[in-house]
């Protein structure tokens, strides 16, 4: 009897919807949640798991099924849930994606299933509303300490802005949303609801980290940042649709990583960094928490004379990592070293699609700006 039922199951797999993950998209998913009737794969079914007074969780291919249970999932289905579960998410609320980190897709699996936001607006108030205050756990520029500081958002000033003390009158740094990025970093600040928020200071940019032990609460903090990016862009390009507009809310690094550097005069021994690759700009830190990069490089198109080798000029010394890398600009060349071959290619294959994406108009201002950097 049981053979059954599992046939039915791996039947319902190949339904429209039903291939991928119900919430966060993964491919080919091999658990199901028989009270919420939905396909879910393994990752996210351990999310499920932790909230059971809402969903119950069972492998498809290894646990034992009963009919009633599979009619469930035969009556609901992955495209019936997001109908109903997702009937008026935001535009500008992130939508996580199976690589991104635990937190992002425990609270849209809660937010969604447990909370039901998404089918009353009424309580997405936390990060819709415009205005924002609370204190964050924020690393100390020098010291590295983390410390509880208040942070307001005010999309009306279109600004982030921290203050070292609650009843402080003046902020200690205004972040304008118009040049603010915001992205977890869990395994880097060393706690899971870890964000670090990026900004342009006199055009270079400064990070801060920050933290809240309550996961909802960052998760609430992260998508305000987003709406407020949102309503900025949208008075920005007012033509805009919102399909063009949402990949720019808020943007993962392409790629972070140790590499080895030297000077602009190549005479000097090479030095390990911290390299970050923020769509076209290279910085990079001494330490990977470091609010300032020691530089930054930008990375234009083919067309505006970027190409990148993957090796070093035949004189080069000085380096102990024998992966070499040069980043010809219109300028100089900068010469980079990875530790190992695999960490070569995958740096030369970013640098290379980014190098084959043609340049926008206002990405040749930026350009500009590095061309006169002193």
């Amino acid at each position: 009897m049981a053979k059954e039922p599992r046939r039915a199951l791996l039947e319902l797999l190949r339904r429209p919807g039903n291939a991928h993950c119900a919430d966060c998209g993964a491919p080919d998913p091999d658990w199901a949640s028989y009270t919420l009737g939905v396909f879910i794969c393994l990752s996210c079914s351990g999310i499920h798991r932790n909230i059971p007074q809402v969903s119950k969780v069972k492998s498809i291919r290894l646990d034992t099924w009963e009919e009633a249970q599979v009619e469930l999932l035969a009556s609901q289905g992955n495209s019936a849930a997001k109908a109903a579960y997702e009937s008026s998410v935001p535009p500008f609320y992130y939508r996580p994606t199976p690589s991104d980190c635990h937190l992002l897709r425990e609270q849209w699996i809660r937010a969604k299933y447990e909370r039901q936001e998404f089918t009353d607006p009424q309580k997405q108030e936390p990060y819709s509303a415009g205005y924002r205050e609370g204190l964050l756990w924020k690393r100390g520029r020098d010291n590295g300490q983390f410390l509880s500081r208040k942070f307001v958002l005010t999309e009306r000033e279109g600004a982030l802005k921290y203050f070292n003390r609650s009843d402080a009158r003046e902020p200690k740094a205004i972040m304008k949303i118009e040049h603010l990025n915001a992205t977890f970093q869990p395994a880097k600040i060393g706690h899971p609801h870890g964000l670090q928020v990026t900004y342009l200071k006199d055009n270079s940019t400064r990070n801060i980290f920050i933290y809240h032990e309550d996961g909802k609460e960052m998760v609430d903090w992260f998508n305000a940042l987003r709406a407020a990016r949102f309503h900025y862009l949208q008075v920005a390009f007012p033509g805009a649709s919102d399909a063009d507009l949402v990949p720019k809310l808020t943007r993962s690094y392409l790629k972070e990583g140790y590499m080895e550097k030297t000077g602009p005069k190549q005479t000097e021994g090479f030095r390990k960094r911290w390299f970050t690759l923020d769509d076209r700009r290279l910085m990079y830190f001494k330490d990977p928490l470091d609010a300032f990069a020691r530089g930054e490089v930008f990375i234009g198109s083919r067309e505006s004379g970027y190409t990148v080798l993957d090796r070093l000029p035949p004189s080069t010394q000085g380096h102990r990592w024998p992966h070499g890398i040069t980043i010809v600009t219109p300028e100089r060349r900068f010469l980079l070293a990875c530790e190992t071959g695999a960490e070569q290619r995958a740096w030369l294959d970013t640098f290379q699609q980014v190098v084959d994406r043609p340049m926008l108009p206002q990405e040749y201002a930026v350009e500009a700006h590095f061309k006169h950097k002193p």
